[in-house]
């Protein structure tokens, strides 16, 4: 999975670098790095939520009963 990191150094473009385009590739970097990060978190953090919060709910209820399909 160390190819799917984002690298977040600043990659001179040679003689001509700005630092403008430098700063919006860095705000490009950071955005794709923490919508990933995001992404993840929300694909493993959703269904244990729900498990959460219907445990949480009025009529108390116990894993089982939210886990059957009865």
């Amino acid at each position: 999975m160390a190819a799917a990191k984002a690298s977040l150094k600043i990659k001179g473009k040679g003689k001509g670098s700005k630092e403008s385009s430098s700063k919006y590739e860095l705000f490009k970097d950071w955005t794709n790095w923490s919508l990933k990060k995001a992404k993840v978190a929300t694909h493993y953090g959703f269904i244990p939520l729900i498990i959460i919060l219907g445990m949480k709910s009025d009529p108390n209820t116990h894993l089982f009963q939210l886990l059957s399909p009865v």
